[in-house]
């Protein structure tokens, strides 16, 4: 892997472990967030999956409209791979 791919993901690890921290904390707080730890291995590798696909996908992309049509169908694909895990969407 070469420098710029690495340090592209540990950002993205960085920042999932960032966006992690709010449902443990919620947890903290209400026990209306109770997420085990294969919840927060599925989070991880879903939003880390997400950021990576994003970052290659627009890497050498100059184009703004690129950038943000890649944006919305990774985040349309993420949110509904994320709701037919939680909620069981199409079943």
């Amino acid at each position: 892997m070469n420098t710029s791919l690495s340090r592209a993901a540990a950002g993205i690890a960085g920042l999932v472990a960032i966006l992690l921290m709010v449902p443990l904390v919620a947890m903290q707080f209400t026990s209306e967030v109770n997420w085990g730890i294969g919840d927060f291995i599925a989070a991880a590798a879903l939003l880390f999956a997400a950021g990576m696909t994003y970052h290659l996908a627009t890497r050498h992309s100059r184009s703004r409209a690129h950038r943000n049509v890649v944006l919305l169908l990774v985040l349309a694909v993420l949110g509904v791979v994320w709701a037919e895990l939680a909620v069981g969407l199409f079943t």
